[in-house]
């Protein structure tokens, strides 16, 4: 979880003007990370609660707000930062961006600029696994936002139909984009609709990282088991704006303050220092910040790509289309 703050705050601050002390922006530098920039920053708990129980060989689709799910995954945070910087060095090259980073050696197929595209992408992988008859599963990760587009029923029932290996986690911030869920979406929500189509669901509070690790452990192990589709719907907190950039102004204040009270981290924090395990956290949080302030470090100095790689990773639509 700390490191999944850690590298979100670094990339925060690149994004707004430069690299300087975490919290503290660097106005007078130009920004290293261009582009939109989706922060995970307060739903940490559940990218960490749910990936603790996955192993390589299962399969993740993500979501335009998915470092912490590349992280939690596997995924080598320096190349990831890399990839924000627009390096040579990153995953995609440095032509992805934050939204496009993929990592397949690990079993992450990649995040998604597209709100509900991750879904038929898992049912899909779901389905691939179940043919040929491997021992793994998919999971994917989505926004509330997300059960209002078609592909989140039409991924449900292709799941149902074909009975397959899928565990679908709703990360419920209660806010899509810049507008409150509830004036949006009828009902109670995915984890109401996903039963409707008759996949058990779970409802768990997002901000809980042992409540999210023992709900989706229990889940994961009745998929592994035969069980078909679940869903895990985790009720959680978005800190920031929509993006890097938007400081939020049309948020409730109260609401923002009682999401940071809550926040996931803190909790976890303060159940182990009541458990005497207070240093251990401190040399957690001190791990963290050094593993990131060295990606940040090695994104610097890394190479751009070249401009010939403008012409790969493409699609080829037939000879001299690039003449």
């Amino acid at each position: 979880m700390v490191r999944i703050r850690a590298f979100e705050d670094a990339a925060e601050i690149s994004s707004q003007g430069g690299v300087a002390a975490w919290g503290k922006q660097a106005s007078d530098k130009p920004a290293l990370v261009r582009g939109p920039l989706h922060l995970s920053t307060g739903q940490e708990a559940v990218a960490a609660g749910v990936c603790a129980h996955l192993k390589p060989a299962d399969l993740l689709t993500s979501t335009h707000r998915g470092h912490g799910h590349t992280l939690a995954k596997g995924a080598d945070a320096t190349k990831m930062m890399c990839e924000l910087f627009g390096r040579a060095t990153g995953y995609n090259g440095g032509k992805g961006g934050s939204m496009h980073i993929a990592d397949f050696s690990v079993g992450m197929l990649g995040a998604n600029g597209v709100v509900a595209a991750g879904l038929p992408i898992a049912v899909g992988a779901a389905q691939g696994l179940k043919i040929r008859g491997q021992d793994a599963i998919a999971v994917c990760f989505f926004g509330d936002g997300a059960i209002n587009r078609g592909p989140f029923m039409e991924a449900l029932n292709w799941a149902v139909v074909y009975h397959l290996p899928v565990l679908f986690v709703c990360e419920d911030n209660r806010i899509s984009a810049t507008t409150e869920s509830a004036a949006m979406t009828a009902g109670p929500g995915a984890s109401a609709r996903a039963s409707s189509m008759g996949i058990a669901a779970v409802q768990v509070d997002g901000t809980d990282a042992q409540a999210v690790s023992e709900a989706a452990a229990e889940l994961i192990r009745e998929i592994r088991a035969g069980s078909g589709p679940r869903l895990l719907h985790a009720l959680t907190d978005r800190h920031k704006g929509h993006v890097s950039v938007d400081p939020g102004l049309y948020r409730d204040p109260a609401a923002v303050a009682a999401a940071l009270a809550r926040d996931g981290i803190a909790r976890a924090r303060a159940r182990l220092v009541e458990q005497g395990l207070g240093a251990q956290a401190d040399q957690v949080d001190q791990a963290a910040k050094a593993e990131i302030d060295a990606a940040v470090a090695t994104a610097t100095a890394a190479p751009p790509p070249d401009k010939a790689a403008a012409y790969t990773d493409i699609q080829n639509t037939g000879a001299g289309v690039w003449a």
